[in-house]
């Protein structure tokens, strides 16, 4: 029996829809827990990292909807991250209690802002959010990180904050991350990938091996933050 099924799903966004994915658990009915996830700046939806996080987290019993869009304007993901939240709390069919926020490098910049607009109103509406290879920088500019982070730092106390970088992320200054964490109010949580690079891959690694091992602390982490909140 299959553990999950896939749907392909509109999700209106202004004018024209985004083209998305839901991913149900077999057993809908015990659904409490969403995920959203979106892609970086290149890619889409069905970019591997997240195809393959989706479908784990379908069959371990999450609910999870990912999403294309590929404007590189930042505001303009934070608005499409936005329809794709609205889709999800219009399916009336699942009873959520607890929702994850998402995304890979660019997406993950999106999910963090809408977070943080999103807690300015309510305390309730997002339990965290999982960002994967979170782009601190551009490559060789340091500088821009104060600009970069200020959503993250602005999260709000009861929030929780999954990161899942490379040791080798030309994106990620380990010095510039660890003292970005150090002012953050969120409660944090880093895993760091022995060898990754900004994609998350792993010289004489095989891939499939390092998104099932990507995938299990994902899973383990939502896992812990749903047993905090009951």
């Amino acid at each position: 029996m299959d553990r999950f099924k896939e749907v392909a799903v509109k999700v209106p966004f202004g004018p024209k829809c985004l083209e998305a994915a839901l991913c149900v658990p077999a057993s809908a009915e015990d659904v409490h827990t969403a995920v959203i996830l979106t892609h970086g700046a290149g890619g889409d939806m069905n970019f591997k990292h997240l195809l393959s996080l989706a479908h784990a987290l379908a069959s371990s019993g999450f609910l999870c909807l990912r999403f294309t869009c590929k404007g590189l304007n930042l505001g303009y993901r934070v608005k499409a991250y936005h329809a794709a939240w609205d889709y999800l709390k219009s399916l009336h069919e699942f009873t959520v209690e607890n929702m994850f926020f998402g995304g890979r490098s660019m997406g993950c910049r999106a999910a963090v802002a809408l977070a943080r607009q999103l807690s300015d109103d309510s305390q309730d509406v997002v339990q965290g959010v999982i960002c994967l290879s979170f782009p601190l920088h551009p490559p060789g500019q340091t500088q821009a990180h104060q600009q970069r982070s200020e959503d993250l730092r602005m999260l709000p106390e009861h929030m929780s904050v999954l990161f899942v970088s490379g040791t080798e992320d030309n994106m990620c200054d380990r010095d510039l991350f660890n003292g970005m964490v150090k002012d953050m109010k969120a409660h944090v949580d880093v895993f760091w990938l022995q060898g990754g690079s900004h994609g998350l891959t792993v010289k004489g690694r095989s891939e499939d091996l390092v998104l099932d091992e990507v995938n299990s602390k994902i899973i383990t982490w939502i896992r812990e933050q749903e047993a905090k909140i009951t």
